[in-house]
């Protein structure tokens, strides 16, 4: 039997898969770490933290795999976007991985949509302006902490700074670039009006290389912990979204991915880059004449937590005693209530917000309340929002694309009977969900077999994933979706002119974060 490794780099662990060459699974380890929020609108994490859960995942996963020599062929990464590290000059961190959850470059964001340099520079990077990408953040430690700024020799990502730890070497695939908005998508190179907007040189980028770029020559010392041959080819990958769109299947043309993580994404797989006018959708790099153009969300799974923890505590707790999923009690609470949650609908932007509106500022609410309402409303209507919200990106990537032909849906939330169905009642599309459960790493896994030979196209993942389960919309509910929808739509842009002022207020008075942070 023959091994491929998929190494998903997330927003709070690292999960490592062992899968063999037939796609299936046959290792798993999933090593947590907290993120930073000192103050508001930071969202950091320790590289070291996680570089030490990358070694502690490889290193689980083949001590119970107990593999022979030659039997792992490779291990191919993926890597959440938009993160940012700067290094000294001997590589070590000045900063905190800053990662895309950061919203403290929102002024400059502000500052490039508004003067119109913004629309210029998504024209040609396919990547939104918005406080998470790393073009944002340097012209903000550009102005805010210009110290800081200067000692900087290196601004890389999180995968990056592992590669160089491992291997010694600086480099960074195109599809990780790609997220930067340093990257111009059409000449594949750093973008000149990018590095100049954020006061760099390519000097001190990585070396851009493809997603199939090869790399061997561990050093020793790491080799010998995780117990692994140094000369074993560790394969670049990518960015975490396009590697879910292959690890669910979704690459050929109209079949859409829907994601619901802790965040979540709608993305579609075309066959070269596409930039919509309106600058809603992005525009990713996966592989050769694979280019994943969608949106992502910031309030997936987040905000159901957040509805636990703050409105069913007791439940929690209830749950916890009863040794049962408290997730699973109050999606059955939430079931009690009818589609559109008599009347109430919920903007789920709890940490501002990306796709479709693109604003850092935005901030939730519930709308329609009354006396009749109770707290499974509040529980279902949070629900249904997380999936509007999802819905009007696929009304942004309609434009861009076209209708889609199916949906495969993957993610935390696929756990649940219910929020799968409200996926494909408000969508009005078949939802399947593919039974492989990590379908990201999946991804990794199959572009490093393809980039090993061991596989000759990437459609052969087709053959590594079955279905779990098949959801038909059901037409009882279309005609209370399709009235509050519109309305949600309508509702997102009246408040979207009162957005930025209640934020700053909260700024001003920032309240303690007691959410848990390292939770899954």
């Amino acid at each position: 039997m023959d091994y491929m490794i998929g190494v998903d780099i997330g927003t709070t662990s690292v999960k490592t898969v062992l899968y063999d060459t037939q796609g299936k699974m046959q290792g798993y380890s999933n090593n947590l770490y907290p993120l930073y929020q000192d103050v508001p609108d930071m969202a950091e994490e320790d590289p070291e933290e996680i570089f030490s859960a990358i070694i502690d995942g490889l290193t689980t996963v083949l001590r119970k795999a107990d593999l022979k020599d030659g039997q792992l062929h490779g291990v191919s990464f993926s890597a959440a976007m938009h993160s940012l590290i700067l290094l000294d000059e001997n590589h070590k961190p000045l900063t905190r991985a800053i990662t895309w959850a950061d919203n403290r470059a929102v002024k400059y964001a502000d500052e490039l949509r508004e003067n119109g340099v913004g629309k210029q520079l998504y024209e040609k990077t396919g990547t939104p302006i918005h406080p998470m990408t790393p073009l944002s953040k340097l012209i903000w430690l550009r102005n805010d902490q210009p110290d800081l700024f200067k000692q900087a020799r290196w601004f890389v990502g999180i995968k990056e700074y592992v590669i160089y730890k491992l291997f010694g070497v600086m480099q960074e695939d195109y599809s990780i670039a790609n997220a930067t908005g340093l990257f111009n998508i059409f000449n594949m190179d750093w973008d000149d009006q990018a590095l100049e907007v954020a006061g760099i040189t390519r000097d001190q980028l990585p070396k851009l290389v493809d997603t199939t770029d090869q790399i061997s020559g561990m050093k020793a010392d790491y080799a010998g912990v995780i117990g692994i041959d140094p000369n074993t080819p560790f394969i670049m990958g990518a960015s975490d979204g396009p590697l879910a769109n292959l690890g669910v299947d979704a690459i050929d043309p109209g079949v859409v991915a829907v994601t619901i993580g802790t965040s979540g994404a709608v993305r579609v797989v075309t066959d070269k880059p596409k930039i919509d006018p309106k600058g809603r959708v992005f525009c990713y790099y996966l592989s050769k004449d694979h280019w994943v153009v969608g949106g992502p969300v910031n309030n997936g799974g987040i905000v159901f937590r957040w509805v636990r923890d703050q409105l069913f505590a007791p439940e929690k707790i209830t749950a916890e005693q009863m040794k049962v999923d408290s997730y699973d009690l109050l999606t059955e609470i939430a079931s009690k209530v009818p589609a559109g949650s008599d009347g109430l609908i919920f903007h789920p932007f709890l940490g501002g917000e990306r796709a479709p509106i693109w604003d850092a500022n935005a901030r939730g609410s519930f709308f329609g309340l009354t006396r009749t309402h109770s707290r499974a409303h509040m529980v279902r209507a949070a629900l249904e929002g997380i999936v509007y919200n999802l819905y009007t990106v696929m009304l942004a990537l309609e434009e861009v694309v076209g209708k889609p032909k199916s949906i495969q849906a993957t993610g935390g939330f696929a756990r649940s009977a219910l929020w799968r169905q409200m996926l494909a009642d408000i969508f009005e599309q078949d939802v399947t969900i593919p039974e492989s459960p990590e379908g990201t790493a999946l991804g990794a896994a199959t572009l490093g077999m393809y980039a090993l030979g061991l596989i000759d196209d990437l459609a052969t993942v087709k053959n590594f994933i079955g279905v779990a389960n098949v959801h038909h919309p059901n037409p009882d509910t279309f005609e209370a979706y399709r009235t509050l929808v519109p309305i949600y739509i309508r509702l997102s842009r009246q408040l979207q002119s009162e957005y930025k002022n209640i934020a700053e207020f909260q700024r001003k008075h920032p309240q303690q974060d007691n959410t848990a942070s390292k939770e899954e």
